[in-house]
Order: C-alpha cells, then sequence, then structure tokens
C-alpha cells in the first residue's frame, strides 16, 4: 500500500475527526477518578462519540476489539480492553480514542494520574509526554522517518527509560491505519522522506523498565514484561507545506504549540 497524500477535501474532514477525537479526552478528564472502572469509562465515551458528536468510535468491533476505547493501565503498554476493574489512587491510565466522522479517522491518547500521583508515574507520563513533542516538533516536508525516530528514542533512553519498538505509529485517513509506519526509534537520515498532505500518528510508548512486552491471552493488551510501568502520548498529525499540524490539539494544549 502506498502512503496517502491527502487532498484539501480530505484534510477538512481529518481536522473535525481529529477535532472530535480531543473533545473526546476533554469531556472524559473529570471522571478518571479513584474508584472509577474502566467500563464505565468506555460507557461514557461511547455515548457522547454516538449520540453527542454523531460520530462513530473507531475501536468498537476493529478486528474483533469488544469496546469503544482503549484504557491501559500501569503496566499495560496499549490496547488495554475496558473491564470492571477499579481505578485506585496511584494508578496511571492511557485513555486511548479514534472517532470516525464522514469516513475520517481521528486518533489520539493521553495520560491521566489516578489520585495521588506516584514519582515514577509522574516521570514516565512526563517523559513520554516530551518525547511525543520531540517527534512532532520535527515534522515538515523532507524530514524522514528514521530522524524523527532517532530523536524520540534518544531523549527517551537519556532519561533512563526504553522505547517499546514492537508498536508504532501508522498512517491515518479512510482507514484507521494506512502507510507508513512510524516507529519511535531508529537510524538518523533513512526511512520516509514526509511530503505535504501526509497525515499520521505519533504515539511513543515509554517504559520505566525494559523495552520488552508480551501479548496477554486476550490477545489485545500488551504489557511490559518486567512489569514496569508504561506510559504513551498519541496525537494524528498533518505534514503541512512549510511544518506541522496537529490535528488531535486539545484546547489544554493550544498555548503550548500553535500550526508551525
Amino acid at each position: 500500500m502506498s502512503v496517502s497524500i491527502k487532498t484539501p477535501e480530505e484534510i477538512e474532514k481529518m481536522r473535525v475527526a481529529g477535532r472530535l477525537a480531543a473533545e473526546v479526552l476533554t469531556m472524559i478528564e473529570p471522571h478518571v477518578v479513584p474508584g472509577v472502572t474502566t467500563n464505565e469509562l468506555n460507557e461514557i465515551c461511547h455515548d457522547y462519540i454516538v449520540n453527542e458528536q454523531q460520530a462513530i468510535p473507531a475501536p468498537l468491533d476493529y478486528r474483533g476489539f469488544p469496546k469503544s476505547i482503549c484504557t491501559s493501565v500501569n503496566h499495560q503498554v496499549c490496547h488495554g480492553i475496558p473491564s470492571d476493574k477499579k481505578l485506585k489512587s496511584g494508578d496511571i491510565i492511557n485513555i486511548d480514542i479514534t472517532v470516525i466522522k464522514d469516513g475520517y479517522h481521528g486518533d489520539t491518547s493521553k495520560m491521566f494520574n489516578i489520585g495521588k500521583a506516584s514519582v515514577l508515574g509522574n516521570r514516565v507520563i512526563g517523559t513520554s509526554h516530551t518525547a511525543l513533542w520531540k517527534g512532532i516538533e520535527m515534522v515538515k516536508p523532507g524530514v524522514r522517518l528514521g530522524d524523527i525516530g532517532h530523536n524520540i528514542q534518544k531523549f527517551v533512553e537519556s532519561q533512563n527509560c526504553s522505547v517499546v519498538r514492537e508498536y508504532c505509529g501508522h498512517g491515518i485517513g479512510k482507514l484507521f491505519h494506512e502507510e507508513p509506519q512510524v516507529l519511535h526509534y531508529g537510524k538518523p537520515d533513512t526511512g520516509l522522506a514526509l511530503e505535504a498532505g501526509m497525515t499520521f500518528t505519533i504515539e511513543p510508548m515509554v517504559n520505566t523498565g525494559k523495552r520488552h512486552v508480551k501479548l496477554l491471552k486476550d490477545n489485545w493488551t500488551v504489557v511490559t514484561k518486567d512489569h514496569s510501568l508504561s506510559a504513551q502520548w498519541e496525537h494524528t498529525i498533518l505534514v503541512t507545506e512549510d511544518g506541522f499540524e496537529v490535528l488531535t490539539l486539545r484546547e489544554e494544549e493550544k498555548s503550548q504549540t500553535e500550526t508551525s
């Protein structure tokens, strides 16, 4: 499959889908508290996406995934399935939202601290968030994907953390997962050169321990092999003529960056 260069009309639809995905994360934040179950968070997000946004929760029934959002807690790296287990103070959680609106996808995720944050939880959340932005801020036509991956890896490892290699960012548009694959590690001056009109996610998964992961028997949930904490943030990015636009930017982040 070749890399899709989006038309202006497609980009506008991607902007709408991205904005809706961002709004779900903003909406759910007050509900992410000790005692809530991830199933309850799933139900709130599902109802909001379907009834308020008139959109479709992309994960639901995607290759058999049973829920409308992914919730990955503590040593869960990604693709955690919402359940009846209650969140407790000191937990960290990634909530991953993808919506489909008018046939186009917006994909984003955010880390949350539950109640009183742990020192290690804060550290891995902060490291993964900075790593995301170190990748995003490199995006412009001509930059190669290997440079972005290398920059993320170099930063994460400088913080005595590790980058998961088995899962990566991806092209996105009419399909949930398109070309190219966007690795969060790599060698400078390798990989695909970016072009204006590309849309893809950057979503580094960062562990406090070793980078190795395993897939649980549910065939979805990925965990760290050594049970170390893991954190991930994700945005959908558009390559513009002279830089980037974050299509899933939340209001709280807009003071941090504007379209480059």
